[in-house]
């Protein structure tokens, strides 16, 4: 009896204990709200909410709406967003938080407002004119050693020296430098006189990362820094894989152009064959990396830093990698080392500063060097360029640097390109680089983007399933009066160089596609952009032949194996079996949107009725799955645009 009375009274006094320290522990509970513009009042989607003790993180949705588990009341909860300030905040004791967001824009400009306030309260009267240069003078990026304007984090007094932001929005001032080469867009062709349409592909996406960079800091981007096709060919596409000897599928669809009821659509995609990885070949990857004092900026070598150390992760232990510099010369920081000594790798890295010139051509020379000495023969061998494009020393010029490329290529190295940065940027020398050398071209604006290219698309990209691919289209002019290709302009190829094995085009890598679309203004229509000739004489009368009176067009695909000097060639023929548009693919509808856009931002002579509206509702119903989010992130940058234009 007295055991058992023992038992209970310690039994009793555990669970008193118990209850205790239960009431002493935090309550989880689930915090909900809404985050807005501090400025406008608009919803923000995918702002990323992260409690601080935890590590958890979640987005908010399209309406700017989250929920989020917290652990306990009065824990740290952090809002952030490319191009907004980001706000740390405690959670309280309720369970509803709305937050209010400042564009990093709206924040500099009150900035400028407020350290000219101090100017004025110092110094007392002064003339307006002399005061502004002064506060410019305070603000304004100062000037590296290579004389090239630089953002200083420091700089300034006041609220603009105070103001810190991993993603800063574009100068107030105007500083720039950014070089854009001219694109002249494709014009209308008449499918008569002049049929074959020929060009290399191009699975380049740095133009939709740049100008979104440009939007979403509250700006408008210049109409030469919009390349239509890497608008297009920034998202994937479920197209059907390929079966048989090629690794390639082509697919096709036509309908209604939606911005010119009266002209039809084409679309092109192409499907190449998805990657093994469990027959991967071993990488030889050589990091080319531009340390000059350009390169200072938080958003070029640290986001370099941080985004190489996520591809870096991906790598196995058959992959090698080295580390080449180049400022005011070139130098190798670390010879080839194996991935799995990622101490050794980010050691390496991390001692990396920005200071001095840039000499990009003996930097260049100097990687290929290295990847040639460390060559797997069957393996990927690639350099990869990280730059801000800026070069000024030794080989400097585009055409130096082009020539340069186009005889390393031949050694079976190729060349990927990542650019960074804003404000002295030179995206036309850098696309026409990577044109040359078999290349890839990225524009990382943030490491969202760095974690797209890096992780999501790089070791596909790695991994060249097919180079030199060319496309050929004929068109029927029994059905087409006139045709023109959207985008590709710098792309272009004579039609003698389809057949060409020595034509340089481009490469695909493994489980990559590729979409183009032609705009087509079938036969009978009028239109002012078919301009009228002479009836010639002697060609062949198109109406004799009636063989294939049922083909609207036939694709023609060139490609040479990675290590093939021979291409191998697919035909496709289209009939003209338009359907509304209504009923096409998401593939299509989606394509189409992006196409739109891209001509609304270019304002394209040729977007008749395009419009934002009906680029939103395209988008909006063609979604799909958007496993990653980028689609929804198309949506809300037209949707800013929009706004924008009004």
């Amino acid at each position: 009896m007295k055991n058992k009375i023992i038992y209970t009274l310690a039994l009793s006094l555990v669970l008193l204990a118990g209850f205790a320290f239960t009431q002493h522990q935090p309550q989880a509970y689930l915090l909900t709200g809404q985050i807005t513009d501090k400025t406008t009042g608009n919803a923000l989607q995918r702002v990323e909410i992260k409690v601080i003790s935890t590590g958890e993180s979640t987005l908010s949705d399209a309406k700017g709406n989250y929920s989020i588990a917290v652990p306990g009341k009065n824990e740290q909860i952090r809002f952030s967003l490319q191009g907004y300030v980001t706000q740390t905040l405690d959670a309280g004791s309720g369970k509803k938080l709305d937050v209010s967001l400042l564009s990093e824009k709206a924040a500099l400009d009150s900035a400028i407002v407020e350290s000219k306030e101090e100017e004025d309260f110092a110094f007392g009267e002064v003339e307006e004119e002399a005061l502004y240069e002064e506060v410019i003078i305070e603000s304004a990026p100062k000037k590296t050693r290579s004389g090239r304007a630089k953002m200083s984090t420091t700089a300034g007094t006041g609220a603009a020296a105070r103001m810190a932001s991993p993603y800063p929005a574009e100068p107030a001032y105007d500083w720039n430098t950014e070089e854009y080469d001219v694109i002249k867009e494709n014009g209308f062709k008449t499918a008569i006189d002049d049929p074959l349409s020929t060009f290399s592909i191009d699975v380049d996406n740095a133009s939709y990362s740049n100008l979104r960079r440009v939007i979403t800091n509250g700006g408008t981007p210049h109409k030469d820094m919009v390349r239509i096709e890497e608008m297009v060919n920034y998202f994937n596409y479920d197209y059907t894989d390929p079966k048989g000897e090629h690794p390639f599928s082509i697919n096709t669809e036509i309908s209604t152009a939606p911005w010119n009821p009266q002209h039809r659509l084409v679309h092109v995609g192409i499907q190449g064959k998805k990657l093994n990885y469990d027959e991967l070949n071993p990488c030889n990857l050589v990091f080319l990396i531009d340390v000059s004092g350009s390169m200072s900026d938080h958003n070029k070598l640290p986001l370099l830093k941080s985004s190489l150390k996520l591809l870096l992760n991906e790598l196995s232990e058959k992959d090698k990698v080295s580390l080449v510099v180049y400022a005011g010369a070139a130098g190798l920081v670390l010879p080839a080392t194996p991935a799995t000594q990622k101490e050794k790798i980010l050691a390496a890295l991390d001692q990396l500063q920005a200071g001095g010139s840039t000499a990009g051509g003996a930097g260049i020379q100097l990687a290929y060097n290295v990847a040639k000495e460390n060559l797997i023969r069957e393996g990927n061998n690639r350099v990869i360029l990280c730059t801000d494009g800026d070069f000024n020393v030794g080989a400097s010029s585009t055409a130096e640097m082009v020539r340069m490329i186009e005889e390393k290529r031949k050694e079976g190295i190729f060349l990927t390109i990542a650019g960074f940065g804003m404000g002295n940027y030179k995206d036309g020398r850098m696309e026409q680089i990577s044109n040359a050398g078999n290349g890839n071209y990225y524009y990382i604006d943030n490491i969202r983007e760095a974690e797209k290219v890096f992780v999501t698309d790089m070791r596909a990209t790695l991994f060249t399933i097919a180079k030199d691919v060319k496309i050929q289209v004929e068109f029927n002019p029994e059905h087409v009066q006139a045709y023109r290709l959207i985008g590709y302009e710098n792309r272009l190829l004579n039609k003698e160089d389809f057949n060409d094995d020595k034509k340089d085009a481009g490469e695909l890598g493994a489980g990559h596609t590729v979409t183009a679309l032609y705009e087509i203004i079938p036969v009978g229509v009028e239109s002012s952009f078919v301009k009228s000739v002479d009836e010639l004489k002697y060609q062949r009368d198109p109406g004799n032949d009636k063989k294939h009176n049922d083909e609207l067009l036939t694709v023609k695909f060139r490609y040479k194996k990675p290590d093939g000097d021979t291409s191998i060639l697919i035909e496709h023929p289209l009939k003209d079996n338009a359907v509304a548009i209504a009923s096409t693919s998401d593939n299509f509808r989606w394509s189409a949107a992006v196409a739109e856009y891209g001509m609304i931002l270019r304002d394209s002579e040729f977007k008749k009725e395009a419009n934002y509206e009906q680029v939103l509702a395209l988008a909006k119903g063609a979604k799909g799955k958007d496993i990653n989010g980028y689609r929804q992130e198309f949506i809300q940058l037209v949707t800013s645009s929009s706004l924008l234009s009004e």
